[in-house]
This record gives structure tokens, C-alpha cells and sequence, in this order.
């Protein structure tokens, strides 16, 4: 119990967005990813995730939770039909799904999401770095609070950006007793334990972080670690089970993603601020890990905030 009293208390939470959302018309996203956290708390229908023919629905009053990075195959209302890559949902979003206040008062399938940033040591995004499948919760402590931060989210009360910092930490808290208390993902929390104690790994993990758009070979990994650099790829993937250069390629790209949504940078800027001097490259790489080019992921933000 003390390895996850040192987890939670390194954790790094940021609240991103939180909506209340209809379903238009019921849609499965083939290829679903965010680099951020989300809960999905239902209010009538079903949210589900899974092969086809396989899914498992939250329903109504449970949660779906779905991991940072994370490609999922997410279905939004029951009894879709109608199935699209990420990059055409996100092209026509208002046909599938719209704010409560675009929408009608009642929709036979409705939810309230928050999306949030967990990361130990303000480096590693907690929930990614446990590599599991998105998984339904039931417990009504929860969903209260996703409640909580739907009405200050929508308040006018002064103070209200810290009540919602402080309910979405509460928010983060839960959802890791959750998992804890029921026994889920024992041994990739045995492991993130281990690893998120060995002091050379989170000089690593601490350097990339501040190095993200310069010179991250194994060979100044190793010099980081102090240890070879035949042993660092392999000292790496050891202790969290991927190696170092698919960790920083994620690392550059979830601050892509930040910068795209916080800044009005070109994708040239962008890329180069993240790492890449090829400009055709990073939007290849960036496609290949979204679904979407790097382009429409702004537009996902601005156009209607969902």
C-alpha cells in the first residue's frame, strides 16, 4: 500500500475539458485515441469499447474509463450502425454527437465525460505507462464527482478553477482505489512500483521531458543512467516494458497534441519544437499514432470543443 501512497503522491493531475454530450446518431469509431485520460460517465444508453461482436457497454450510471494512449475501438450509443476511422468522425463530428446545449433536451443515449492529464513525476502518463484496455467502473462515489466538476465547469462562482483542480485529483484518486480495491491490473501495478523507484530511470524519464526536441539517442540516454549504451535500450524495456525510442516518440507526440491545441504555431514550428526536422515526416508519424492528421486535430479542438 505504500508504493501507490508514493504513486499518488507524485502524480501530476491537470484537468483538461469536461462536456455533457447527446448522441445524434450512434456511431463506432474504429480507431479512437487521445493522449489523455478519459471517464465516461453514462446518463442513458451505452458507451462500449471492443472487436466487433465483442463489446462490453458501460450503461446507465456506470463509467468508462479509457487510458492515455490508448487506441480503442469506442462505440457512441447503442445499436450503431454506421462505422468510421477517427480521422472521418472527427471531419463530420456534429452529425454524430453534440454538446447538451446544441442538442436536444433528451437523447436516447447521453453521457457526461472529463478528460484529464495523470503523469508521475509531471514525466510519464500513469495510465499509459500500466498498458491496459479500457475497463467499466461502478461506483457512485465517482460518478458524483464527475457531477462536481460538470457543474463548476459551468458555474460562475469565483474560485472555480480550483475546485475543479481539486475535485479532478480527487477524481484521479478514486479511480486509482478503484482499481486497487478490486484487484485490477495487479501485476502492471507490481511493476510501475518497481520501476517508478529506480532512480535511473526517472533521470531519464525527467531528461527527456526537458531535452524533448533534441538529441534523445540511447547513446545520451546511457549518459544520463550512467550506465552503457548497449545495456541502456535494454535497461529500459526491462523495467517498463517498451524500449526508449517508442517511449519518446510518444513523449514528442503528446506534446504535439498540447501545443496544437495551447498555440497557434504552424505544424512546421510544432514538429521542429517536438523533435523533428522533417517536417513530411513528423505529419506521417503523427497520422500514423492519431488516425488524423496533425491538422484536423486542432480543428477537433476549435471547431466544437468535444
Amino acid at each position: 500500500m505504500e508504493d501507490y501512497n508514493k504513486i499518488i503522491e507524485s502524480l501530476g493531475v491537470r484537468f483538461i475539458k469536461a462536456k455533457k454530450i447527446n448522441v445524434v446518431q450512434p456511431v463506432t469509431i474504429e480507431n479512437f485515441y487521445d493522449v489523455e485520460n478519459t471517464v465516461i460517465l453514462v446518463t442513458s444508453g451505452g458507451v462500449g469499447f471492443g472487436k466487433a461482436g465483442k463489446e462490453t457497454f458501460a450503461k446507465e450510471g456506470q463509467i468508462l474509463f479509457i487510458p492515455g494512449g490508448k487506441n480503442v475501438r469506442l462505440t457512441y450509443g447503442t445499436n450503431a450502425k454506421l462505422s468510421l476511422t477517427n480521422d472521418e468522425f472527427i471531419s463530420r463530428k456534429e452529425l454524430y454527437i453534440q454538446t447538451h446545449s446544441e442538442g436536444s433536451a433528451s437523447s436516447s443515449d447521453s453521457y457526461s465525460y472529463v478528460t484529464f492529464e495523470a503523469k508521475v513525476f509531471n514525466s510519464v502518463n500513469f495510465f499509459a505507462s500500466l498498458d491496459i484496455e479500457p475497463f467499466v467502473i461502478k461506483n457512485d462515489n465517482i460518478n458524483y464527482i464527475i457531477s462536481q466538476i460538470l457543474h463548476e465547469t459551468n458555474s460562475e462562482e469565483p474560485g472555480k478553477n480550483r475546485v475543479v483542480k481539486l475535485k479532478t485529483e480527487h477524481l484521479v484518486i478514486e479511480i486509482i482505489r478503484y482499481i486497487v480495491n478490486n484487484n485490477l491490473f495487479v501485476e502492471q501495478l507490481a511493476t510501475n512500483s518497481t520501476y517508478f523507484k529506480d532512480p535511473r530511470l526517472i533521470d531519464i524519464f525527467n531528461y527527456i521531458k526537458e531535452n524533448i526536441n533534441g538529441d534523445l539517442s540511447n547513446k545520451v540516454l546511457a549518459n544520463v543512467a550512467n550506465v552503457s549504451e548497449d545495456y541502456v535500450g535494454q535497461y529500459f524495456k526491462m523495467l517498463t516494458g517498451i524500449n526508449p525510442q517508442d517511449y519518446i516518440e510518444y513523449q514528442r507526440m503528446e506534446e504535439a497534441v498540447n501545443l496544437l491545441r495551447t498555440t497557434k504555431k504552424s505544424i512546421r514550428d510544432i514538429g521542429r519544437d517536438v523533435g523533428y526536422k522533417d517536417t513530411a515526416y513528423f505529419c506521417r508519424r503523427f497520422k500514423m499514432m492519431f488516425g488524423i492528421p496533425a491538422g484536423k486535430m486542432r480543428r477537433r479542438e476549435s471547431l466544437m470543443n468535444i
